[in-house]
């Protein structure tokens, strides 16, 4: 890259392959020059060695057609790429295998990254250089803990060259630990994600340390990802960063089963299926204002030339506003420099440049040109963006008038005017004119639909013991059922733990309300219920983690999905007293307390309380009143962390000896424990409807019977709802009006996605609450469920809204 490079992240598999063309070339004329694309694994690997490169995943003539959109484009194959996508890219299919070790140097896991990669990197290689510029080899590898960094990235490296991969190979770093995201090998080039406080004043001071720790390596400060405003974009220019990527400035759309479990916000939520993190172009292609800011920074880098070179300011800057504790200066290529003035304040206000008072609006930071030859004059300050320079013009961009000295000459110029000094002309545009638009605009309410007399097919799975995975039956997206029949006498509880992700329960023919719990044991009263009582449970797979948190078991990475297992509580045992202390003074014999009872003035070091329980069959510690991590070890293992998320540990029959470490803290409550004795339920026949057939059915022509809404659905009740839409060249926006349903939607042969609505389990990454039907998209079929929960299952209206242009 011969100067700076502002990148756009845009997603082939988040888009209509008919939109392709058009947001690409949204992006060259936003003055952005590069794409970034991620290319997730399990979009094209369906299943085990079934490949799929064809219409919406041929990823080959997306890339072609960035070229013809001349841009740039850095690829992103993983293996992992988080991306807020169904298991960061991995193969729901590898957690089946015990010994396989993800995100590993382990010969399992590379075994199948080569296959991938056999498949891939080819793509890649026909087109270096144009478009592709950089691959990325892996995805924020310092915020997992691999062992052998340098082995596994050596192992990445040593495949994606013997493709004849020839361009640079990155790896980003997402919490600056540049080791830990490439193992400071040879040949992979270390990179920096970047996510501030858009308000923070020290960007600069943490950005231009990264750009000098490289610059000591002889290597660029790539900025693989970074916040969506511009203003931020602008003190990242001038802190050294050469390739400035803001993730993600094109929004798009995850279709089907694709979103993730994560833990953005809570520990524990859902990606929407509208994913949107505020970038200048909208999920449906409508530019917001940022995408204005675009076009004017890239005018400026224009004006900027070659590659500028980093500098401390050469002048000094007083302002009466909020701003940065350093101030960052490019020393440009044929003299003077840039220097970039963040206003982080509410109102507008002055800053002192080089002894001249000029005006920055809110909000605003300027690069104002100090010391820059023009011809035969010299501008000597300038209070705005220059983005245009001609014989004999200097054309600036800003929302305030503009202060320019040029020599020894000072004059203010008003927005949208222009002045004279000299020979040369001054003029002030304001910045392009983008406003924020409405998403959507004429409206249409559906209140007839036709409903199916007929039920998706399941695929027969068999008989288990155990409750098996849903992975384990083929279904990587989608759901399953469970049934089994137990003897519940004298039972007052069950037990179900390692559930995900949404699990639907009937038992004895009474509907239990949903229930999401990541993974973390649920108990479940059946007082009421005696003799052999049926149990059915449906779950479903939002998505697999996309990132590794070790609090809640569904959020690991890797973790796979189903019922887990569901247990008869038969004893429930008050374990809180006698436990022995190990820790501060606590000497021999050692002193029994309750758990967390023990009192001492060490607050902060950590105290140890062991204690013998006995079970005849497994059983389950419950820690009551956990509000932060402790270690536990059963016997000789070693000791596991628990979460107050999760405050759990499973035991095997017979004596075991726990002991429990955590941080004293004298003004915490002592801890609560119940031993609970569990049996397990067994004999479970399942059956297994994955995203593919469940598609099948939707897009298949069936017969129904017109109903009028508002539609009511019992408990547990499932119904399919085709719906006739008048024709639309902009595609529609589907909100639901309704309570306590879980509604799925398909159309264009795809399934376009799920809202929850009523009592449901924390979104993130977007509006949960539509859905998208792409323009061109045809028809529409919804399933629709009903939650058991305080309110009846509803479906009220559903509104058909226009994008707007």
């Amino acid at each position: 890259m011969s100067g700076v490079q502002l990148c756009a992240s845009l997603f082939y598999f988040r888009l209509p392959r008919e939109q392709w063309r058009a947001r690409l070339d949204q992006v060259r004329e936003s003055g952005y020059t590069c794409v970034d694309v991620y290319l997730p694994w399990n979009f094209h690997e369906l299943a085990p060695g079934r490949w799929d490169f064809e219409g919406r995943r041929d990823v080959a003539a997306f890339l072609d057609l960035a070229a013809a959109a001349g841009l740039s484009v850095i690829a992103r194959p993983g293996p992992y790429i988080c991306s807020e996508w169904d298991g960061g890219a991995l193969p729901a299919w590898l957690g089946l295998d015990p010994e396989l070790q993800v995100r590993q140097n382990e010969p399992r896991f590379l075994a199948q990254v080569a296959a991938w990669f056999d498949q891939v990197m080819p793509i890649l290689a026909e087109r270096q250089d144009s478009p592709v510029i950089m691959v990325q080899l892996e995805n924020e590898l310092d915020f997992f803990d691999c062992t052998d960094r340098p082995g596994y990235l050596t192992a990445l490296r040593d495949l994606a060259i013997g493709h004849g991969i020839t361009v640079p190979l990155i790896a980003c770093a997402g919490q600056g630990d540049l080791f830990g995201a490439t193992g400071d090998m040879a040949g992979v080039v270390p990179a920096c994600n970047f996510y501030p406080d858009d308000d923070s004043p020290h960007i600069e001071a943490e950005v231009r340390r990264y750009h000098d720790l490289l610059a000591e390596r002889d290597l660029p400060l790539l900025v693989t990802e970074t916040n969506r405003r511009h203003r931020t974009l602008r003190r990242l220019l001038v802190s050294g960063a050469t390739l400035i990527a803001p993730y993600l400035q094109s929004s798009g759309w995850n279709f089907g089963y694709t979103p993730s479990t994560g833990n953005w916000g809570d520990p524990g939520n859902f990606m929407s299926h509208w994913y949107d993190f505020g970038g200048y172009v909208s999920p449906t292609g409508q530019e917001r204002p940022e995408y204005a800011e675009a076009q004017v920074l890239a005018r400026v880098i224009d004006v900027l030339g070659p590659r500028p070179a980093v500098a401390t300011p050469a002048v000094e800057v007083l302002t009466d506003f909020p701003t940065s504790s350093v101030f960052g200066a490019l020393e440009l290529s044929g003299g003077g420099q840039v220097i970039a003035v963040p206003n982080l304040g509410l109102v507008d206000g002055h800053a002192t440049i080089a002894g001249v008072r000029v005006e920055v609006a809110a909000g605003a930071c300027p690069l104002m040109p100090v010391g820059l030859p023009v011809g035969s004059h010299t501008l000597t300050v300038a209070s705005a963006d220059l983005v245009g320079v001609t014989d004999g013009e200097l054309v600036f961009s800003s929302a305030v008038p503009v202060t320019v000295v040029i020599d020894d000459t000072t004059v203010v110029v008003p927005v949208g005017s222009t002045a004279t000094v000299a020979d040369l002309s001054l003029v002030v545009l304001p910045p392009a004119a983008v406003q924020q638009v409405d998403e959507v605009g004429a409206a249409t309410t559906v209140t007839s639909v036709r409903r199916r007399s007929g039920e998706a097919p399941v695929a027969v799975s068999g008989d288990y013991e155990m409750p098996p995975t849903l992975e384990s039956l083929g279904v990587y997206r989608g759901r399953g059922t469970y049934s089994a029949t137990t003897d519940l006498t004298g039972v007052d509880q069950l037990l179900v733990a390692g559930a995900a992700d949404i699990v639907d329960l009937t038992i004895g023919g009474v509907v239990r309300p949903s229930f999401v719990t990541f993974g973390a044991p649920r108990r479940i009263d059946v007082r009421e219920l005696t003799g052999p009582v049926p149990i059915e449970a449906t779950v479903e797979i939002w998505g697999h983690a996309n990132f590794d948190d070790t609090r809640l078991p569904a959020l690991r990475l890797g973790a796979l999905r189903g019922l887990g297992s569901v247990w008869k509580v038969t004893v429930v045992r008050d374990v809180t007293a006698l436990w022995t202390v190990s820790g501060h003074w606590a000497g021999q014999p050692a002193p029994v307390r309750p758990l967390g009872g023990w009192s001492s003035t060490r607050g902060g070091e950590r105290v140890t309380y062991t204690r013998l329980v006995h079970s005849p069959t497994p059983a389950a510690l419950l820690l009551r009143g956990l509000d932060e991590p402790v270690f536990v070890r059963i016997d000789s293992a070693d000791p596991v962390t628990v979460f107050a998320e999760n405050p759990w540990v499973l035991l095997p029959a017979g004596s075991s000896q726990v002991a429990v470490t955590l941080p004293h803290d004298a003004s915490r409550p002592g801890l609560g424990a119940d031993l609970l004795t569990l049996t397990p339920v067994t004999g479970w026949s399942c059956t297994a409807q994955d995203d593919e057939l469940l598609t099948a059915f939707a897009v298949s022509s069936s017969p129904g019977l017109a109903v009028e809404l508002p539609l009511e659905l019992a408990a547990g009740e499932e119904a399919w709802l085709d719906v006739d839409l008048p024709a639309s060249d902009a595609g529609y926006v589907l909100r639901f009006e309704g309570s306590q349903l879980r509604v799925t939607g398909w159309s264009g042969g795809e399934c376009i996605g799920r809202v929850w609505l009523g009592d449901r389990p924390a979104f993130s990454g977007g509006d949960p609450d539509r859905l998208w039907i792409p323009p061109g998209w045809a028809g529409l079929t919804l399933l629709l469920r009903g939650v058991d929960c305080a309110g009846a299952a509803e479906l009220r209206t559903l509104r058909l809204e226009q994008p707007t242009d």
